[in-house]
């Protein structure tokens, strides 16, 4: 089976262009203890007060968190809510010279009201404004040159206006050119916009609508329907808690189920699918592969209120609980092991399998994991060609949060995570060890004392 751990391996340093409707998300929160003598409603006492950028600008933020570096197209209002957008986006490290500011244009503000963890009101200050002529030829001039040093584009449209029919037509046709894939969070009941996108991530009643459908009506003739009309290579809809059902239009359906702990709030869990699936087609990582990441994430997001942000650390630490297999580490999934330690402390234990299982050992493991219930105990194995039964066997303790197998591995792993404390068994004994390099060495001499006594 192929650990999705290991495919975030394949995750580097990408460079996104997101294009979309870009607002501001104002957050409002406080507790209600009393109705209001003027009217039947609550009083909302007001604790605290924040803003981040919503609707496109979100998708830009998943995708930051993801390693991502990230231009923006969009515009802003001259308003306090566009200062806000753009100093905010500015301050993640977003390429902003492309955030046009449109004169008589109005920053859209989405002002949520949170009262116990529960959004009770949410407050809109938006117009839909289309995109004058002008601004528009402006931002068709602007894209060829941000082409030239891309992966992929994220086009996120919230039906505020920005992005024209001819605007998303010029938009698919360059990229299509330059043989960029594009992916689409569509809005509106006509994907014909859209024609040519590498892959549309409406929601299921974005997609019924689109399709022109009744609810009763197969999902594989929505998808049949919306593929064949936008001329797209796939569809991918997002079904809330039944997950997300991925076509191609070679008419081949995927589903994949959704895996959350708790709902708390559905907001901007889109954005994180389309961010996350930017992210694996942008690595020239497998779609399929990619929607099943895109399903974690978004399941993640949910457990949170408010538009969250998943990181690949986070992504990474809850792959290896769904899995006892990711227990259990290589060269090749490395990667996800790293994320997922970033910011925790970590104990390294040193072994070699010819040591077998025995007393002292299994009384080495309990101390170290009962020293600090906080800090993970990853094994070590030095062999190069280490006995599967052993490994398996410490894989099953509930001692051991990892194994790391291989001298490169442990190498590599220790180079970017320093651990805070590395043991090694001499003797039936617990040595405490200055280093991983230490215990790299020490290991070494051993071997190589073995073997001339051989």
């Amino acid at each position: 089976m192929v650990k999705l751990s290991g495919k975030l391996r394949r995750f580097g340093p990408v460079r996104v262009l997101v294009i979309g409707d870009f607002m501001l998300d104002t957050y409002t929160t406080g507790k209600v203890k009393r109705i209001s003598p003027e009217a039947p409603v609550s009083v909302l006492h007001v604790q605290k007060e924040e803003s981040r950028p919503g609707g496109a600008g979100n998708v830009v933020l998943n995708l930051i968190s993801l390693g991502a570096k990230v231009s923006a197209i969009g515009r802003i209002g001259y308003d306090i809510g566009g200062e806000q957008l753009r100093d905010s986006l500015e301050s993640e490290g977003v390429d902003i010279e492309h955030l046009f500011v449109q004169k008589g244009y109005k920053t859209p503000v989405k002002n949520r009201l949170i009262a116990d963890a529960q959004q009770v009101l949410r407050v809109d200050f938006e117009t839909i404004t289309p995109l004058p002529e002008q601004l528009e030829q402006l931002v068709i001039e602007q894209i060829p040159p941000l082409l030239e040093k891309v992966n992929i584009i994220a086009i996120s449209d919230y039906g505020k206006g920005f992005l024209s029919r001819s605007l998303l037509k010029q938009i698919i046709e360059m990229a299509r050119l330059k043989q960029i894939p594009v992916i689409v969070d569509p809005k509106g009941d006509d994907f014909t916009k859209y024609q040519g996108a590498t892959v549309i991530k409406p929601n299921l009643t974005e997609a019924y609508t689109a399709a022109k459908l009744p609810l009763e009506a197969p999902l594989e003739d929505v998808a049949a329907a919306i593929l064949r009309a936008s001329n797209i290579e796939m569809l991918l809809i997002t079904r809330s808690e039944a997950g997300i059902s991925l076509f191609n239009k070679e008419g081949q359906r995927f589903d994949f189920p959704v895996r959350t702990k708790e709902v708390k709030d559905v907001t901007g869990a889109g954005d994180t699918v389309t961010a996350m699936i930017s992210v694996a087609l942008a690595n020239n990582l497998d779609i399929n592969y990619g929607a099943q990441l895109a399903n974690i994430a978004a399941g993640m997001a949910i457990e949170r209120l408010g538009c969250a942000r998943i990181s690949l650390s986070e992504m990474s630490e809850r792959l290896l609980e769904y899995d006892v297999e990711n227990k259990i580490f290589d060269e090749e999934h490395l990667f996800a092991l790293q994320q997922a330690l970033k910011g925790k402390r970590y104990t390294v234990l040193g072994l070699e399998s010819r040591q077998g299982m025995s007393t002292a050992l299994f009384r080495s493991l309990r101390k170290l994991a009962s020293r600090d219930e906080e800090k993970n105990l990853i094994v070590y194995v030095r062999d190069n060609d280490p006995d599967e039964e052993f490994v398996s066997l410490l894989s099953s303790l509930a001692e051991v949060d990892f194994i790391v197998l291989k001298c490169e591995s442990l190498k590599n792993l220790c180079e970017i995570i320093h651990p805070h404390q590395v043991f090694v068994i001499e003797d039936d004994k617990l040595v405490v060890l200055d280093h991983a390099t230490a215990l790299l060495e020490r290991m070494r001499e051993n071997r190589e004392k073995t073997t001339s006594l051989a």
